[in-house]
């Protein structure tokens, strides 16, 4: 794989563990150049070991921050020597961070990005990386964006850019996750206390069938009556969480479902 100006491409991935070794993987096995470093993890070969942040930008087209969102400001900070050259930014490089970090965070990197002269890459990963590797399904925004795709699609990356700054990839990202990890967590809870009723293979088949079912019109009609039936919902789920603490179970995700329904029923009340 080479650069639009002909050279070899060479990606620095910051961070090796689940997520950035599986792409690490999948970009030496396109025969990208990869720099790797990770102070709790040691690279394996085809991957270049580095012994810092800085070490492993050096000569970087694409800078890879796969670490964690506490990391993602620091490692900017300690990578960016790397990106640079007499003092410059080096022309042929972006930084791209793939961190499940709040907007905030993003447009705080996007902005020590812009004071470096350095293009910054908002990317939110949709899906887990296992399995997917390069080819996770990806959003990307900020001024950096376009330029992070053009060098990855053609690997065989699945990326959709955003019309927008950095923060926006993110903010559609954890939107989603309110949704989807909510509901994923009120499943785990409502299993754990079916199985302490002896009522699990009821429930998940019910759960089941409950999603296969779902469409737009299912959508209208649970935020409908939600904000319809607060106040009934309210105390149904105050009796629910009763239940799971009777049954041994915490019910971390009744009492937050009854605490929306007061907050509902609040709200129309002060209306």
């Amino acid at each position: 794989m080479v650069t639009q100006g002909g050279q070899p491409l060479v990606v620095a991935v910051l961070g090796l563990g689940e997520a950035g070794s599986a792409i690490a993987g999948d970009l030496t096995a396109a025969r990208v150049r990869v720099r790797g470093y990770d102070p709790a993890v040691t690279a394996a070969e085809p991957v270049l070991g580095t012994g810092s942040e800085a070490e492993a930008s050096q000569g970087a087209h694409l800078v890879l921050s796969v670490n964690s969102a506490k990391a993602a400001v620091d490692a900017f900070k300690a990578g960016l020597p790397g990106l640079l050259a007499a003092g410059r930014p080096r022309p042929d490089v972006v930084w791209a961070d793939l961190n499940t970090a709040a907007p905030g965070v993003k447009r705080q990197l996007a902005g020590l990005a812009e004071e470096a002269g350095v293009p910054f890459a908002d990317v939110a990963m949709m899906a887990p990386v296992p399995g997917r590797g390069l080819r996770v399904p990806m959003l990307a925004s900020g001024t950096g964006a376009a330029r992070y795709a053009a060098l990855l699609t053609p690997l065989g990356a699945g990326i959709e850019v955003l019309d927008g700054p950095a923060g926006l990839a993110a903010s559609k990202k954890l939107l989603r996750s309110v949704f989807y990890k909510g509901m994923a967590a009120s499943i785990v809870e409502a299993l754990d206390a079916a199985r302490a009723a002896a009522d699990e293979p009821w429930l998940r088949e019910h759960i089941a069938a409950e999603l296969a079912a779902m469409d737009t019109a299912t959508l209208d009609r649970i935020t409908r009556g939600t904000r319809q039936h607060a106040v009934r919902r309210a105390a149904e789920m105050e009796a629910a969480a009763s239940m799971l603490t009777e049954l041994g179970v915490p019910p971390l995700m009744a009492a937050a479902s009854r605490a929306l329904h007061e907050r509902l029923t609040d709200g129309e009340t002060a209306s």
